[in-house]
């Protein structure tokens, strides 16, 4: 055991040993429960988001209102610096449990929502709520991983959760849209918000390395006074804006070959499939070649998918899609295992929110200059300019990692 101490790393940032991350979750119980609690809790959210705009646009017929949902879900990620400060402030474990209580109980009046326009307010409302307890868990959860795993297992931690995270993605929303075409809306709500009390006893059986942080006030400015994490945080945040850049003009792509829209969904499906795999391989990958070659590589491989999309053909579309899904997770582990690694133990919380802000935020900026590059690039452009960025910031990152030594 040992004990926190404001202002000192939470773990020496101690190589991941290059072992696989199945044998992480086989030597490790409280990796197997915190990742049984992420799993379990993606689930239900994950068929969440998809119903919701679902439901929502089945009611009222609005796609406004539906793309809202979205919006609603999304924007307490921007106070993701300060909402995170309730990980530093109070037991991480306690408030996991605690949050997972509290949220399924914040999701039981949509059971008793009246089918018609004006409970899509309640909706709306309930959905900002979510999506702040979801800010807070994340803080919270990588808090506690950092202090409850060994932190050679961090890397390789951190990737299964993704792959998990890619999973749901890839099974839930089908699972919600059977529920929802099967019961409606308000099954899908129960269904989640069950999932988030199992979660809580999981939780509840995870045990901590290190004490509870002292009671303490913190400005959220950890984070840039760290080289190495805030620029592995930066570059992963880069690699979020340009795939939502190139995200944008999906549809023109599909448009460009000659396919259907729906055939965004094959793509959409591939590039998760990759995802999953990437997930698998982050740990081994960030023992063998440190955190900013492992960034690099990623941002490579994403670079390498974009550029087969822009060729706007059904068979290289096919094949950059996994590249893209392998390639984009790299930077997103690397960046968070850095953070967890060296933020000081009585900051984590604030640093591992303040790092999700700044990574996940830009995918919706660079969703938003898509939409607008859309009308006068052709996709194929935008793709391929996406590429050219990708493989440029790649470049970049080794050189930012020097003078800090592999970690």
């Amino acid at each position: 055991m040992t004990s926190e101490t404001p202002g000192t790393p939470a773990t020496p940032a101690t190589p991941d040993v290059p072992a696989s991350a199945l044998r992480t979750l086989a030597r490790d119980r409280e990796a197997r429960l915190l990742l049984l609690a992420v799993t379990v809790s993606g689930l239900g959210s994950s068929a969440l988001f998809l119903v919701a705009g679902v439901w929502v646009k089945d009611l009222t017929g609005s796609d406004a209102l539906a793309a809202l949902c979205g919006l609603a879900l999304w924007l307490p990620s921007l106070t993701g610096p300060w909402l995170g400060a309730l990980a530093d402030l109070l037991p991480r474990r306690g408030l996991l449990v605690g949050l997972q209580v509290a949220t399924a109980l914040l999701l039981l009046p949509l059971l008793a929502w009246a089918d018609g326009p004006g409970g899509v307010w309640l909706l709306l409302a309930v959905l900002v709520l979510y999506g702040a307890s979801g800010v807070i868990e994340d803080a919270a959860q990588s808090a506690l991983v950092a202090t409850a795993l060994d932190p050679r297992a961090l890397g390789s931690f951190n990737g299964l959760r993704m792959t998990a995270n890619e999973g749901m993605k890839l099974l839930a929303p089908l699972a919600g849209a059977g529920v929802y075409t099967l019961w409606g809306g308000p099954r899908v709500v129960l269904v989640d918000a069950c999932t988030f009390l199992v979660a809580a006893l999981v939780y509840a059986r995870v045990r901590a390395r290190v004490a509870a942080p002292p009671l303490r006030r913190a400005a959220p400015r950890f984070l840039p006074r760290v080289p190495a994490p805030r620029r592995l945080v930066l570059a992963a945040g880069a690699a979020m804006a340009l795939s939502g850049t190139a995200s944008a003009s999906g549809y023109g792509l599909m448009a460009a070959m000659g396919l259907p829209a729906a055939w965004l969904g094959v793509t959409s499906a591939a590039q998760g499939a990759g995802s999953v795999v990437s997930g698998l391989c982050a740990g081994a990958l960030l023992g063998r070649l440190g955190p900013a070659r492992t960034t690099a590589l990623g941002l490579a491989l994403w670079a390498a998918g974009a550029a087969l999309h822009s060729l706007a053909h059904p068979a290289a579309s096919l094949l950059g899609a996994p590249l893209c899904g392998l390639g984009l997770p790299l930077p997103l582990v690397a960046a968070a295992t850095e953070v967890q690694k060296r933020a000081p133990a009585h900051l984590l919380g604030r640093a591992a929110a303040t790092a999700n802000t700044v990574m996940f935020a830009p995918t919706a900026l660079g969703q938003g200059a898509g939409a607008a590059l859309v009308t006068v690039l052709d996709p194929r452009a935008q793709f391929l300019g996406t590429s050219l960025l990708a493989a440029a910031t790649a470049l970049l990152v080794p050189s930012w990692g020097r003078g800090a030594g592999r970690h």
